[in-house]
C-alpha cells in the first residue's frame, strides 16, 4: 500500500466502497431510492424518503443515506418529455438537483428516466404486486431502474 493510499484510508476496501452510486427518483410526494453494490454491476432498491414539505429536511435525509452507506456519487432521474426536451417535470428536477449538488457531499449527476416507473409497474405487476404493497416500492423500483441503467451505460 502506497503512502497516498494509506493518507487516503484503509486502502482498496475504502475505495471499493467510494465508488457505490444511490439512485434518487424524485417525486412530489415520495423519493425512491436504491442504491449499486461498489463493483456498480447491481442496482438494488433501498427505500422511499416521504416528501417533508421542506426540501431542506429532504436533502439531509439524502445525505444522511450517502454518509451512511458512503456513496460517491448521487443519480437523479431526470423525466425528459418523450422526444428528449426539457420539459416543466424536467425543469423541477434540476432546480432540486442544483440545490442538492450544493448540500451533498457526492458528486451529483442525472440520468435520463424515461418510462423508469412504466418499467417498474410492469415488474411490480408480472410479480403480482399491487395495491398498497405496490404503493411502497414502486419508487424505490424506480430509482433501481433509474440507477441500473446509468450502471449499464458505463457512467
Amino acid at each position: 500500500m502506497s503512502d497516498h493510499d494509506r493518507a487516503a484510508g484503509s486502502g482498496v476496501g475504502d475505495h471499493d466502497r467510494q465508488r457505490r452510486a444511490l439512485g434518487l427518483d424524485l417525486g412530489d410526494q415520495r423519493i425512491g431510492v436504491a442504491i449499486c453494490d461498489s463493483a456498480r454491476t447491481v442496482a438494488t432498491p433501498l427505500e422511499t424518503v416521504q416528501r417533508s414539505g421542506d426540501r431542506t429536511v429532504d436533502h439531509a435525509r439524502i445525505e444522511e443515506l450517502v454518509l451512511v452507506n458512503e456513496v460517491a456519487t448521487i443519480v437523479v432521474g431526470l423525466p425528459l418529455s418523450l422526444d428528449g426536451t426539457v420539459g416543466p417535470a424536467a425543469r423541477r428536477v434540476l432546480t432540486e438537483v442544483k440545490k442538492l449538488r450544493k448540500r451533498s457531499s457526492a458528486e451529483v449527476v442525472t440520468h435520463d428516466e424515461r418510462l423508469s416507473t412504466v418499467q417498474a409497474q410492469d415488474s411490480l405487476t408480472s410479480q403480482g404486486i399491487g395495491g398498497r404493497k405496490g404503493r411502497t416500492v414502486i419508487d424505490q423500483l424506480a430509482a433501481a431502474v433509474i440507477l441500473q441503467s446509468w450502471i449499464d451505460s458505463g457512467r
